[in-house]
């Protein structure tokens, strides 16, 4: 079964994204327009200012030339002529300075901080000025920037609530989409995906999903089909072989090297139906029920791999508890062991291979050529044969069937070099 809180760990992820997004995009946007409004504001509005000043102590500068006894006309309450002589007069901060435009904050009358800006032309030994009040304006800029501030809040905060009801639309689908998907569990004829939804991006999913749930209901009637017809076909004749190689055993005539051969066609039934027994149920991805004497099955299996060894110079011992049982069927554990064992006998040209049964485990130790750290990684991947394989014969699925078997039954298995040579398998029953 699929793991539930994944795809909900990923669908408020993406309803996340979607909500911060908008609040990015509505704060970014509000944000920048508040600038570039106070911005342009303050540079209009000083270039108009600027310009006004400019204009009005150059008018005021060129009436006191043309008739200094004339009462001078201007546009702004508060303006004025020195010489040089009695350029004392103005504040202390423009005494000195050229003509242009200056800001300065002084007190006015009622003793209140005034913000003003001051125009100054110097021109034929005259210093006219000009002076105009910008604390309303000055007000005005920071109300506006209150209010600039506050848009920002507000459209941001309408942003994240866009994003919610958006983020809510876009993934009510989806979350639907993955109900429905997770109620297809265990049908064998599932219920179609794609009508329940528009005919957009969810629901050209949905139409792939319902897809690919064909192709794998058809996948897994097919293996249904495979695993009875293997259970029927196959064990019917090896039990019929089994069955007379057994009548013909019982015949105290018989030769001796007839007698052998008997004896191997049993094993090798056995051995078969041992294997057919362990890969329906993997096949299945269920597990047997039994009692298997552990002691006694590695006896039965050190029996069958003398007969096999060719004339090698290999003895083989089996020892340890002998009270030792496994929960799982003997045919799943003499395939898990069977293999360990004539691994270890298929790789050893001289010496032995001992087999220990311990409390919760079986141990087998050869003394042919070891193996690599390479090959103690990758011994049980499906096909891979180790380096010193060569002039054996075999598939390399021998050991991936003894890992697939540990995956179901919960135990562990593996392989490591020993301190001097060869190498040791150990199967730990969990």
């Amino acid at each position: 079964m699929p793991n539930l809180s994944e795809p909900t760990h990923y669908r408020r992820r993406l309803r996340s994204r979607i909500i911060l997004s908008f609040l990015l995009l509505g704060f970014g946007l509000t944000a920048m327009f508040a600038v570039a409004s106070l911005a342009l504001r303050n540079r209009l509005e000083g270039q108009l200012l600027d310009s006004t000043l400019q204009d009005e102590a150059d008018s005021l500068n060129a009436q006191v030339r043309t008739d200094p006894n004339r009462q001078p006309t201007f546009s702004f309450f508060d303006a004025g002529t020195f010489s040089e002589r009695t350029a004392y007069k103005l504040p202390m901060e423009l005494q000195q300075v050229g003509s242009g435009v200056y800001e300065l904050v002084q007190m006015d009358v009622n003793g209140r901080q005034s913000h003003y800006k001051y125009a100054i032309r110097r021109k034929a030994g005259l210093i006219s000025w000009v002076r105009y009040d910008v604390t309303g304006s000055s007000i005005g800029e920071r109300q506006m920037m209150v209010a600039l501030v506050a848009a920002v809040f507000l459209f941001t905060g309408l942003a994240w609530v866009i994003g919610l009801w958006s983020s809510s639309r876009v993934i009510s689908p989806l979350t639907e989409l993955a109900r429905r998907v997770g109620g297809l569990a265990g049908r064998n004829n599932p219920e179609k995906l794609a009508p329940h939804f528009p005919r957009d991006e969810v629901g050209e999913l949905a139409a792939a999903l319902d897809g690919y749930a064909e192709r794998m209901t058809l996948l897994v009637k097919r293996d249904q089909e495979f695993n009875a017809d293997v259970s029927h076909e196959l064990r019917t004749p090896l039990a019929v072989i089994r069955g007379a190689a057994e009548l013909l055993l019982v015949n105290p005539d018989l030769p001796e090297k007839t007698r052998q051969r008997l004896e191997r066609i049993e094993r090798a039934t056995l051995q078969c139906t041992d294997l057919t027994t362990a890969l329906l149920l993997l096949s299945r991805n269920e597990r047997g029920s039994g009692q298997t004497n552990l002691h006694k099955l590695c006896l039965s299996l050190a029996e069958s791999n003398r007969a096999q060894l060719g004339g090698k110079p290999i003895s083989i011992f089996v020892e340890g508890r002998q009270d030792m049982f496994v929960s799982a069927p003997e045919a799943a554990v003499s395939v898990a062991v069977g293999n360990l064992l004539g691994n270890a006998c298929k790789y050893t040209q001289e010496g032995e291979v001992r087999v220990v049964v311990e409390a919760d485990r079986v141990r087998i130790a050869d003394t042919g050529p070891g193996l690599s750290d390479e090959d103690a990684a990758r011994l049980f991947e499906r096909g891979y044969r180790g380096s010193s394989a060569s002039g054996t014969s075999g598939g390399g699925i021998g050991l991936s069937i003894v890992r697939r078997l540990c995956d179901l039954y919960g135990w562990k298995v593996s392989i490591a070099p020993c301190a001097e040579h060869g190498a040791e398998a150990t199967l730990v029953f969990l």
